[in-house]
């Protein structure tokens, strides 16, 4: 797996990463859907999950903390980032494997299938064909029986979540990427890669704009 040299970074602007942090608790009340989607994986001994852009592994942590049991894994194309969350993990003494990449070259370090892949507020910063191709790696590199957990930035329905979104992520991430996002393009992506069902399973209002957690199952054969 390679680094790619294209990637959006934290905050839309590496002089902005440092503040990462604290930007995303602040503005994405993360202290409610984080917990929501560690319930939603279920972290247990046994399992293998892997977490695509997972910056400075806060969730990473998460899942270990839920089931130290689970082996985690977070992959992200910014060593800024890895550096940071490898730092973080061992002053919590936690076993998380960080590896350097873009997920939609695939998971070249697989050694076998995963039982849940996640994201979390990586896909809205990413073209539209990079979405598509993402989701078709996370099919791949799933176990039958699998399942895909996103939170991202889903359709902003009212007024409100569409002006916060509007003038907070688009601002800094761009618009052409994360308009796909707002008009709800997510399950639809997540079907033609092959996931079936498709589930949003819950949504949350914040100073960002609307989060959605969604959940899709990889069932046996490819996508037809």
């Amino acid at each position: 797996m390679t680094a790619r040299p294209d990637y959006t970074p934290a905050l839309g602007l590496r002089v902005l990463t440092p503040f990462y942090d604290a930007a995303i608790a602040a503005f994405t009340r993360e202290r409610s859907w984080r917990p929501r989607l560690v319930a939603q994986i279920a972290p247990r001994t046994g399992m293998r999950i892997v977490d695509i852009g997972c910056g400075t592994g806060t969730f990473t942590r998460a899942l270990k903390r839920a089931d130290p049991g689970a082996e985690v894994i977070g992959v992200d194309p910014d060593p800024q980032v890895l550096a940071k969350a490898r730092t973080k993990a061992a002053a919590e003494g936690l076993q998380v494997t960080y590896v350097e990449g873009s997920f939609d070259e695939g998971f070249a370090g697989a050694q076998k299938p995963f039982t849940a892949v996640t994201t979390s507020l990586v896909l809205h910063q990413v073209p539209l064909a990079g979405k598509a191709a993402i989701l078709r790696a996370a099919f791949a590199a799933l176990a039958p029986g699998g399942r895909l957990h996103i939170a991202d930035y889903g359709i902003q329905s009212s007024p409100l979540m569409r002006f916060l979104f509007r003038n907070t992520v688009q601002r800094l991430d761009g618009f052409e990427d994360t308009e796909h996002n707002a008009r709800g393009v997510l399950p639809t992506l997540m079907q033609e890669a092959g996931f079936d069902p498709v589930e949003e399973t819950v949504s949350f209002a914040t100073p960002s704009g609307a989060i959605t957690l969604f959940r899709a199952q990889k069932n046996t054969g490819d996508p037809t």
